[in-house]
């Protein structure tokens, strides 16, 4: 995790080219409290109304969540639903250059009926899709080739989402994909379901899920070794340099020159599978954009898709979200964060507006006291962040006998406690650089002298400090000291 969550900070905002079929989400939201009398239906008590962007133009508001540079193309019908896209696509900063309107076709649009009984979890009713699959008229379809080619120079990664609605037409992806070619330029295609992928040939990554490979190959792959397999002979049919199955409670398959592989999804709740591969072409855009390793890409994807399956309908993820789901994994392994990562945690914590608490010390042979401060420290905030002295420093601090217990063991332990939320492990002789790089809002410090060390850092920027509780009667000292006098006693009396 540790290379992961690092490639992840260290991710720049490359330009990325969106083309695809453009579409409106709407959600009607109620409780539906009862069967109708006039027919065997729910009816649905109308609460809320609400519009999101669908097809292309959701992987475009994936990479703008990702800090992606982002420029959309495709078509839009001269219609209300159109200019609602628009508008959502200017409000989080989309490049719109490369949008078209066709006034003889609609914008497509996905009406979703959403309902909730006794305040359990939403459910689908029932979609209503209004919608054109006819390809684009010559004139339009010349425009939209003209105005891709000339968006390509700048952009470090093309992502064509096709949903065969009537923009992606075979002859214009070609050509996309040979000028992105002569360029440079990597092209991922999320491929419609269908017989023939021969427009998406000679393209970087095609990345088809399980029902559109099932239909391709008109089989359906159940074991590891088949799966891989036709990973692989998409890749050589193609002629691409990587085709990625997404496989959803099964994680990836996936095929280079070089090799293949299967990335495992981990166990969760699936509260709804819309927007997961969407959300998989974002990341693994952002990934090549950046000149991440593919098989990087495909971990953080992964970890990304899992996230937005845990929530209703299409909600961008945020680095910061996923850096802090790959520390979860961390702390389930029981390996405390580095300081690049827990800063990305932290990050999360405060978009979400959560008050950060820190203190920290050497817990070696935790104790009542300890418990009293960390308590104490978790009730003024959200989240408390404690700090620990390395081994080594400990030493430098209380001499060579010291520490009794080992850092990782002392983190391991302080992690269990349900007042501490993260743990971090430093060699510095003072916290200043943790204070300087997390600036937490408030700074807590066990002891009974008055200096508070870092109090002129926190409060320099706003932040708080505070002297936290003592338990009187309590210090590793005092049990280290009370420890070697009953060790000596035993020895005495054994003599």
């Amino acid at each position: 995790m540790d290379h992961l969550i690092h490639n992840l900070t260290n991710l720049g905002h490359p330009r990325v080219l969106v083309f695809g079929d453009l579409m409106l989400d709407r959600y009607l939201w109620g409780e539906a409290e009862r069967v109708s009398p006039e027919a065997p239906v729910l009816v649905l008590r109308e609460e809320a109304d609400e519009v999101r962007p669908g097809g292309a133009a959701n992987v475009a508001s994936f990479l703008r969540g990702l800090e992606a540079d982002v420029v959309l193309a495709g078509v839009i019908g001269d219609d209300a639903e159109g200019r609602i896209l628009q508008r959502l696509m200017t409000d989080i900063g989309v490049d719109l250059t490369g949008v078209l309107t066709d006034p003889s076709r609609p914008t497509t649009t996905k009406q979703r009926f959403v309902g909730r009984s006794a305040q359990r979890q939403p459910h689908q009713i029932l979609r209503v899709d209004r919608e054109s699959r006819q390809p684009l008229p010559s004139d339009l379809l010349a425009s939209l080739t003209e105005s891709l080619l000339k968006l390509l120079p700048g952009c470090a990664a093309i992502l064509i989402s096709d949903y065969a609605k009537g923009a992606c037409v075979p002859g214009l992806i070609q050509s996309v994909i040979r000028a992105a070619r002569d360029l440079k330029i990597p092209v991922l295609v999320d491929p419609c379901r269908g017989t023939d992928y021969q427009q998406y040939a000679g393209a970087t990554l095609v990345k088809p899920n399980r029902v559109a490979t099932e239909l391709l190959f008109a089989s359906q792959f159940r074991d590891p070794e088949s799966i891989q397999q036709a990973a692989g002979l998409l890749r050589e049919r193609l002629q691409l340099d990587a085709a990625v199955l997404t496989l959803d409670r099964d994680g990836m398959a996936y095929a280079t020159e070089n090799e293949t592989g299967l990335i495992s999804c981990p166990t969760q709740e699936v509260c709804d599978v819309t927007g997961a591969g969407d959300m998989v072409l974002a990341v693994l855009g952002l990934g090549y954009a950046s000149g991440l390793p593919l098989i990087d890409s495909l971990h953080l994807a992964n970890t990304a898709a899992g996230l937005e399956v845990q929530r209703f309908g299409v909600e961008p993820i945020t680095r910061a979200e996923i850096a802090q789901e790959l520390n979860r994994y961390q702390v389930a392994s029981r390996r405390p964060p580095t300081l690049d990562e827990l800063q990305i945690q932290v990050k999360a914590h405060r978009q979400a507006g959560r008050t950060i608490v820190f203190t920290n010390g050497c817990f070696d042979l935790l104790h009542v006291g300890h418990i009293t401060l960390l308590e104490e420290a978790a009730r003024l905030g959200d989240v408390l962040i404690v700090a620990i002295n390395s081994d080594a420093s400990v030493r430098k601090l209380k001499g060579e006998t010291r520490p009794i217990i080992s850092q990782t063991d002392r983190a391991r332990m302080l992690s269990a406690l349900a007042c501490v939320d993260h743990v971090l492990i430093f060699d510095d002789d003072t916290p200043h650089r943790l204070l300087h790089a997390i600036r937490p809002d408030v700074l807590v410090k066990g002891g009974t002298t008055d200096h508070i060390v870092g109090r002129e850092i926190v409060e320099a920027y706003g932040g708080r400090t505070l002297r936290g509780p003592t338990a009187a009667g309590y210090s590793t000292t005092a049990i280290v000291t009370e420890l070697q006098i009953i060790g000596v006693k035993s020895l005495n009396a054994s003599e």
